[in-house]
């Protein structure tokens, strides 16, 4: 298939374009979906693709891009369609692209471009700016945390002009998205149970959500739900959504206490709004309350200079090395390396405080906005973990075309 086939002119190029969507669909419907979990080391499979640890809803089969090659060789131009803007998770995982990412794939010559949109959690907007992008000649786009549903005309729309779409953070629901995440179930089980094992087994709970209605954060919420079950004796007293923001967090939190002024023994909180959350204990008089920590660093700082407060922590979305993580597989993809599965899923991170030493020193502040990397081997874009995804595996930084 040659793209160049399409440029004519009237019918003629309407014919020729669909021609070439309906080849593109084609091509990649005919890959064998029974293949995918059976191809990966089986220990990856129990941990991460267990039914019994992994939200329903995610997408596990065969990928429909295993033999799929760009349409022309690199530089490559690639968009962002990212959908939030405005917290630091965001702008940790744009400083990452734009400042470490960027300048060193462009001078591997493998990128051209890229072309950054923000759609401020409008899904209208986001459809929109995915196809302006296609029709802009990007050759793959990224995404973030969106809507598991909605974009799902958009990225078989991308598919059929040959431009593959890369979820970060969270997975989309289309048969045509490649997925990169943590799974998100095992991490917020993993800090649900850390939370009863923290209260002796007994107490009440608070849940405090990321953004609802995204398939992060509905799916780390029920992990974190079934930790907390793991305990008769834990009781769930309120529920409210932080919008991962520390923020919009700390509001809802000191609503949330004012008017429930009974016994609360904890928090969980998906990141990135445990600042916030602990701010709010505090200025509420009720500091003594251990607060779920990620990987915001002002609330490591504090765990670091508090050593008793709790006893672990888990990341489950460092953002420089999710951005990291979704770029090694978009470049391995163009690269015609073949995906083997629909969603390519990593360990969650758990840290204790003897690690945490190591990290950062007491001396740190509560008031830094920056967050925890993790780094490559610890994140799964290390190529002893990340070719065991592809069917042709290679260090996509030496790529020759």
């Amino acid at each position: 298939m040659n793209r160049n086939d399409s440029i004519s002119t009237g019918g003629g190029r309407m014919l020729k374009t669909i021609a070439y969507a309906a080849a593109v669909l084609g091509a990649l419907t005919t890959s064998t979906l029974a293949e995918g979990l059976d191809e990966l080391k089986p220990d990856v499979v129990e941990r991460l693709y267990n039914k019994d640890m992994l939200d329903p809803a995610q997408p596990i089969g065969a990928s429909k891009w295993r033999d799929f090659k760009a349409k022309k060789g690199p530089p490559w131009k690639i968009g962002y369609a990212s959908s939030y803007a405005g917290n630091t998770w965001r702008a940790a995982a744009m400083n990452e692209l734009q400042n470490e990412i960027v300048p060193e794939w462009k001078e591997l010559g493998l990128l051209s471009e890229l072309v950054v949109t923000q759609s401020n959690l409008n899904d209208s907007t986001q459809i929109q700016q995915i196809r302006q992008l296609v029709d802009q000649g990007v050759d793959a786009v990224i995404l973030c945390c969106s809507n598991p549903t909605a974009l799902n005309a958009s990225v078989k729309y991308a598919a059929a002009k040959g431009v593959p779409v890369f979820s970060m953070t969270g997975y989309l629901t289309s048969e045509y998205a490649i997925n990169s995440s943590v799974n998100y179930h095992v991490g917020g089980y993993e800090i649900g149970k850390a939370m009863v094992e923290q209260l002796g087994g007994k107490g009440n709970v608070l849940v405090v959500e990321g953004i609802p209605g995204t398939s992060g954060s509905d799916s780390q919420n029920r992990g974190v739900l079934a930790g907390l079950a793991t305990s008769s004796d834990i009781k769930v007293v309120g529920s409210v959504a932080g919008m991962w923001t520390d923020q919009v967090a700390q509001g809802e939190v000191q609503k949330w206490l004012a008017t429930n002024p009974g016994k609360l023994d904890g928090i969980v909180v998906q990141s990135a709004a445990e600042m916030g959350v602990l701010r709010a204990v505090q200025q509420a008089g009720r500091g003594d309350i251990p607060v779920a920590i990620g990987g915001e660093l002002g609330a490591l700082c504090y765990w670091r200079q508090n050593p008793n407060y709790i006893n672990t922590s888990f990341q489950l979305w460092p953002p420089a090395d999710d951005m990291a993580l979704m770029w090694h597989v978009m470049m391995r993809t163009l690269q015609g390396q073949g995906p083997k599965v629909q969603s390519i899923l990593v360990d969650p991170v758990k840290i204790t405080f003897d690690d945490l030493k190591k990290l950062m020193n007491e001396d740190c502040s509560v008031d830094s906005a920056e967050w925890l990397k993790v780094g490559a081997k610890g994140w799964g874009y290390d190529p002893s973990y990340l070719d065991d995804f592809f069917l042709r595996p290679a260090d996509p930084r030496a790529y020759k075309p």
